[in-house]
């Protein structure tokens, strides 16, 4: 069933079809919706009606001539009238040719019945589907309400009940705050180039309600627009649009879910930039929309990296409004997200020329840091990078992310300020190789004898492996870091060599040994 009835779908219920009907003017507009019919005979019926009306007549009030014919069909457009259905025999053989002429003018839906019908079975017919289209609107109201209440029930936030009503939609949709600043938008992954274009001002068709605030002076907590953008927006859509709203203004009374909002936001768009599903001649436009305009220097990505079980749900909120206050004092342009499955928060920082990397990166991860032990009582690890450009930030995102989960599994990996992502790539490829039992048994065959004596004494023989390759094989720099004299070393060195049956001055065995030492971190 349609959620609305148009005047060609009331032309083709029983009671007006048994009169023949006849469309005279106005054929390209019978889609326009009926929102009620009336009958009535008197001249002046259009100060009467509120518009949407289909208006049935046998014609006495059209008066009978063409000045006052002309004048009544011209009073029913002014009020937006849907149609104007007149029944043939009683006063006109054939509607008066001002009649016809002026409707067709004016585009108003005209139609001649040939044969006489009962008006009052006009009426409830069209107003018995008007009232089951209305309960049709309503139950697929509900049923959106419903799910979008079960995700919220079952841990879900504003970003999982927006991209549902998107879904339902078939558009994209945006949340603004009480100031007017867009909180999240939901859609097509083009939403925020969309919104961007608008300048925030909603097409016609668009539906924007406003979100409760929940004070006695009716103050609010923000505003839900959809736009039709992909496809036309129908009565139900407000509807769910209110409901929806009402939801969210219950999410947004805690404290400082605004900030944690946006922050998912930007994170959602870093996110479609870094796996490629964001053009990125596009992201400079998009960025604009979140508040991020660097200047024409390069672009430093960069990731901060916590386990999903180091912040708790409640504790994202103020893990943002942490992080947004101590990146203000950086002295760069900043777009901070965050990705709450993979318990990240990602960054692009604006640089004014490539030699600033290093110290704009200690500014940013001692903020992200610091503002990480305000929020959780948690050390982060932070990784930093190559410069980039738009057409290589995604990369860059996606290279610092899989870096910094590399990075935990080493044993310094919360003690140092920050990591280079460029000096990480062997780790991030011992990483990915980390479900293999391939690499596990990797390490057992170049290390085991190793690792089985250091596990029933002292660990001796390990470190002092870990620092002659460190030192490329330089005995004299090697000693001095492990606090032995030369003898001591020669005489470790020479057990190492036994117990692995290998030569540490052959180029290929001080290739496997740094490996394995390297993926022992990963395997652990």
């Amino acid at each position: 069933m349609e959620e609305t009835i148009t005047v060609a779908r009331a032309l083709q219920l029983p009671a007006l079809k048994r009169g023949l009907p006849q469309v005279m003017a106005g054929g390209e507009a019978l889609h326009r919706p009926v929102r009620w019919v009336h009958a009535c005979e008197a001249p002046h019926i259009a100060a009467l009606l509120k518009g949407g009306e289909l208006l049935l007549t046998t014609g006495l009030g059209l008066g009978s001539r063409p000045a006052e014919q002309r004048a009544f069909v011209r009073g029913l457009v002014d009020r937006d009238v849907a149609a104007l259905v007149v029944e043939l025999g009683s006063h006109f053989t054939t509607l008066p040719p001002a009649v016809v002429d002026t409707a067709r003018a004016l585009g108003l839906p005209l139609v001649q019945l040939h044969r006489e019908v009962p008006f009052v079975a006009v009426t409830e017919e069209i107003h018995t589907e008007l009232v089951n289209a209305h309960y049709t609107l309503l139950r697929r109201a509900d049923e959106v309400h419903r799910r979008c209440t079960e995700v919220l029930l079952g841990g879900g936030g504003v970003p999982e009940v927006l991209r549902l009503f998107a879904d339902f939609a078939g558009n994209p949709v945006f949340l603004q705050g009480s100031d007017g600043r867009l909180l999240y938008a939901a859609g097509p992954a083009d939403a925020l180039q969309v919104w961007d274009g608008l300048r925030g001002t909603a097409p016609g068709g668009g539906v924007a309600v406003d979100v409760p605030g929940g004070q006695p002076d009716g103050t609010t907590r923000g505003r839900l627009t959809v736009l039709p953008v992909d496809t036309p927006l129908a009565p139900v859509h407000r509807i769910a649009a209110e409901r929806t709203a009402g939801l969210l203004a219950v999410v947004l009374l805690q404290a400082r879910q605004e900030e944690e909002l946006a922050a998912r936001g930007r994170g959602d768009f870093l996110t479609d930039l870094a796996e490629g599903r964001l053009d990125p001649s596009e992201a400079p436009a998009q960025a604009r929309v979140l508040g991020f305009r660097p200047g024409p220097g390069p672009l430093l990505p960069v990731v901060m990296h916590l386990t999903p079980d180091d912040v708790p749900a409640k504790s994202w909120a103020p893990l943002a409004s942490a992080l947004q206050r101590e990146l203000a004092a950086v002295g760069a342009p900043v777009l901070l997200g965050v990705r709450l499955p993979e318990g990240r928060v990602p960054l692009l920082v604006g640089l004014r020329e490539e030699d600033e990397r290093p110290a704009v990166a200690a500014k940013v991860a001692a903020a992200l840091r610091a503002g990480a032990q305000r929020a959780l009582g948690r050390t982060p690890v932070v990784v930093a990078g190559a410069p980039a450009t738009w057409a290589t930030a995604g990369a860059g995102l996606r290279h610092a992310a899989q870096a910094a989960t590399a990075a935990r599994g080493l044993p310094d990996a919360a003690e140092r300020p920050w990591h280079d992502a460029r000096h990480l790539d062997v780790d991030v490829l011992l990483w990915r190789l980390r479900s293999h039992g391939d690499l596990a048994a990797f390490v057992d065959r170049v290390l085991g004898p190793l690792l089985a004596h250091d596990g029933t004494a002292r660990p001796v023989l390990l470190p002092t492996l870990e620092a002659y390759l460190a030192h490329a094989g330089r005995k004299a720099e090697t000693a001095r870091e492990l606090h032995v004299n030369r003898q001591t070393l020669y005489d470790r060195l020479a057990r190492i060599s036994r117990l692995l049956g290998a030569d540490l001055d052959a180029p290929h065995t001080v290739l496997s040994l740094n490996l394995a030492l390297r993926a022992r971190h990963h395997v652990a």
